[in-house]
């Protein structure tokens, strides 16, 4: 089940936590994967760190496709918060891979202030980055997608887009956005084989959150039903299901992966 081999994939934000995770997982179900972030250093040391199996195997992708046409695994930089480059980045993955069947949003940015002290430029920020980006994007891949009657395209959004958190109206915005965005574009393009879904990653294990006192720690764990935060691996599950052909029949929907702090 969930095998991927012969789809390609264009993950954002795939230098981070999650998105590697997510890019990471797509490879070792056999999609060619497409790694965009902001720094080429950093894909290129997050993607070759990735072909080590959490076991210390080498996962059996390679820079080049066994025909040696097509490149397997390709870095494609991108600031996402510059609009001409947004626009050339499905281009770019489409010549490099042959096509693009998954669009994974993934990349996220925070400005976080109280509503009464956000400047304009946190907000608009945000917004750029995490919705317009994505907007941009997903009209960009829905093209050649159409033509080839078949798509995935696949927003991380975030439990507080769903519930809301003080000092974060920007972000919780951006992400409910997204929501709102991949229904209208999974009614829209329903009909020519795509759909348009979003994964919502509730509290997530990462640098930050493990660096919080054990008393923070504690008192967040008590808020969440099974008893400990999540892991990019699960995000990463979520996302491979709905990137799927087993996934056809699901559209316009919205994965909570948030054990169950917020049950909606």
């Amino acid at each position: 089940m969930f095998d991927l081999t012969g789809m390609t994939a264009l993950v954002t934000g795939a230098s981070g936590g999650i998105g590697s995770e997510i890019a990471r997982t797509l490879a070792m179900q056999g999609a060619r994967v497409a790694w965009s972030g902001t720094s080429r250093e950093k894909l290129e040391r997050v993607e070759e760190a990735s072909h080590v199996l959490r076991e210390g195997e080498r996962i059996s992708w390679s820079l080049k496709s066994s025909d040696g046409e097509r490149e397997q695994s390709v870095i494609l930089p991108c600031n996402l918060s510059d609009g001409a480059a947004v626009d050339a980045l499905v281009p770019a993955a489409v010549e490099k891979l042959g096509k693009v069947d998954i669009l994974v949003n993934n990349a996220g940015i925070t400005r976080d202030n109280l509503a009464m002290r956000m400047k304009d430029d946190e907000w608009s920020d945000v917004l750029t980055v995490n919705l317009e980006a994505a907007f941009r994007l997903a009209r960009a891949a829905a093209r050649p997608m159409m033509k080839a009657r078949f798509g995935r395209i696949i927003s991380i959004t975030s439990i507080v887009g769903a519930t809301g958190n003080p000092g974060q109206a920007n972000y919780a915005a951006a992400k409910a956005g997204l929501v709102g965005m991949s229904k209208a574009l999974a009614q829209e393009l329903a009909s020519r084989g795509i759909t348009v879904n979003c994964v919502a990653p509730g509290f997530i294990r990462s640098d930050m959150t493990t660096a919080l006192p054990e008393v923070q720690q504690s008192a967040l764990l008590t808020r969440i039903p099974i008893g400990d935060l999540g892991d990019g691996k699960d995000i990463a599950a979520a996302v491979t299901y709905l990137a799927s052909r087993e996934a056809g029949y699901v559209t316009g929907e919205t994965l909570h992966v948030n054990g169950g702090m917020a049950m909606l």
